[in-house]
């Protein structure tokens, strides 16, 4: 089976409110808003500017995280306190990139820098244990790179993580009606508008725009996270049925009442503290291979 990244397009400039919002996320980065403990190290990787969170020791293996922000507004600082909490709690290397943004950046912009990334830490690492972080957006990035691994078109994951993530951008999931009124953080408008900004007339049904879509036959061993009041609850759940069907170690955290990416807003969410544990668990699993 051939899946091939598709070439790259030009994009166009970001409307003043998506500006705006970006301006204010940079206020809040600033003022402290996810100031940590100790400073993340910041360097680039493949290219692309990046944090890094690192344990007191030596590194017992590291998770490549991809931030959230519906491809168009998110940021490495949105990942500091998650990062910082599972560098100490697991002895791992937190590395988070910066990848393009939409509508700047189309698909599959945001992809291609997340290959580079994978493909720049597995190079340094050599043979350490390599896990893949996503939420949100971020996990959609992070499910297409367990794909491409899978195929043999990028290098190995040894485990993937995907906290409440958009999986299925053709945005018509039953859970975005059915959830609407419990989802704060999200919604069906809010998805149409950053699909759109995304693909900007891409085929949504591309497996590597929508992995929920993609024909699975191997792929790394997965772990789920969503809550169940979520509109994308739909996404995980069918996804995590999807690889149970194909095979493949896929673990399936659905929590009521906690809030879409909890676990990387803080700890003290409801339902994050449930999250993290299940999220360390996963990881001592796969550093203990």
């Amino acid at each position: 089976m051939t899946i091939s990244l598709p070439p790259l397009r030009a994009g166009r400039a970001a409307p003043a409110d998506l500006l705006e919002r970006r301006a204010q996320m940079q206020v809040m980065v600033d003022a402290g808003t996810w100031k940590t403990e100790k400073p993340p190290v910041e360097n680039e990787l493949g290219g692309l500017r990046t944090l890094r969170f690192k344990p007191e020791g030596i590194p017992r293996g590291h998770v490549l995280q991809l931030h959230g922000g519906g491809f168009r507004i998110g940021r490495p600082e949105f990942e500091s306190l998650f990062a910082e909490a599972l560098a100490k709690e697991c002895d791992v290397e937190i590395v988070v990139p910066q990848y393009r943004l939409a509508p700047e950046g189309p698909f599959p912009a945001g992809l291609s820098d997340a290959l580079a990334a994978l493909t720049a830490l597995r190079e340094e690492i050599g043979d350490a244990p390599l896990i893949v972080c996503g939420d949100s957006a971020g996990g959609g990035l992070a499910a297409s790179l367990g794909l491409l691994s899978a195929l043999g078109s990028a290098p190995r994951i040894d485990g993937l993580v995907l906290l409440s993530p958009w999986l299925d951008l053709r945005v018509t999931a039953g859970s975005y009606a059915a959830n609407a009124a419990f989802d704060a953080m999200f919604s069906k408008e809010s998805a149409d508008v950053a699909a759109e900004l995304y693909l900007q007339g891409f085929d949504p049904e591309h497996p590597l725009a929508s992995p929920l879509l993609a024909p699975i036959t191997a792929y790394p061993p997965t772990l789920i996270s969503v809550g169940t009041g979520e509109v994308l609850r739909d996404d995980s759940q069918l996804f995590h049925d999807k690889l149970l069907a194909a095979g493949v170690n896929s673990t399936l955290c659905a929590i009521d009442g906690m809030e879409h990416v909890a676990v990387i807003m803080g700890l003290q969410r409801p339902g994050a503290a449930e999250t993290f544990a299940a999220v360390t668990a996963f990881v001592e699993r796969r550093l203990a291979r």
